[in-house]
């Protein structure tokens, strides 16, 4: 069964609870990018493998996760809580089935506090570029997707910001894989925490960024 990959930074708050939702067989990796707040402690007490990533940016968090991983699919998860990774096999599903070669999850908002309009903003922006790109007809760059292990290592990817999931994306269009797009629910965050991506407008406006560094590549 799948690894899951969870980026973390100062997850505390969110980690028993995501932690505890892995499907069965589904084995965490908490790439930890210099949490202060005892996370890694809290993952390695619930069972996962942490792997400590001194290169600070959610890219580097990522792709430490995928190296590490042994399994042939690999998984990606928010590890805030936003996301239940109990909607992972839906995600994985078309992957080990043979059926795609990258999955996404589309996220659907749960609550009006889940996305903040300047995120969701940015998001639909951002989706038109890529599909401008790269021609395939996706609408989200979700954070919880999943592939093989050895066809991602493969892709050659560099960002280690918050470009990386894009430049995932963009490779794999370039590489003629098929990429599918499945819903997941996305609720707000566990109570004490706040995203590093888009959970402030500065954070929106580095994104950007970010992603279109990425796509002028």
């Amino acid at each position: 069964m799948p690894h899951v990959v969870l980026p973390c930074l100062d997850e505390a708050a969110a980690l028993p609870w995501v932690l505890s939702r892995l499907p069965e067989g589904y084995r965490a990796i908490v790439a930890d990018n210099g949490s202060t707040d005892g996370s890694p402690a809290i993952a390695a007490g619930h069972g996962a493998t942490v792997v400590h990533v001194p290169q600070r940016g959610f890219g580097a968090a990522a792709h430490a996760g995928l190296e590490a991983a042994t399994d042939d699919v690999v998984c990606f998860c928010d590890a805030d809580g936003s996301m239940d990774p109990a909607d992972l096999p839906r995600v994985a599903g078309p992957v080990l089935a043979g059926d795609a070669d990258l999955v996404l999850g589309r996220r659907r908002p749960t609550d009006r506090g889940a996305w903040p309009l300047h995120a969701r903003a940015a998001n639909l922006a951002l989706g038109v570029m890529l599909r401008r790109r790269t021609g395939l007809a996706l609408h989200d760059l979700g954070p919880m997707r999943a592939a093989r292990r050895t066809a991602l290592l493969g892709l050659g990817i560099t960002d280690r910001r918050f470009g990386y999931p894009l430049e995932m994306v963009t490779r794999a269009a370039d590489a003629g894989w098929r990429v599918r797009e499945v819903d997941v629910p996305y609720a707000p965050r566990a109570e004490g925490t706040r995203s590093k991506v888009t959970g402030t407008v500065l954070g929106t406006v580095r994104t950007i960024r970010d992603m279109r560094e990425v796509l002028a590549r």
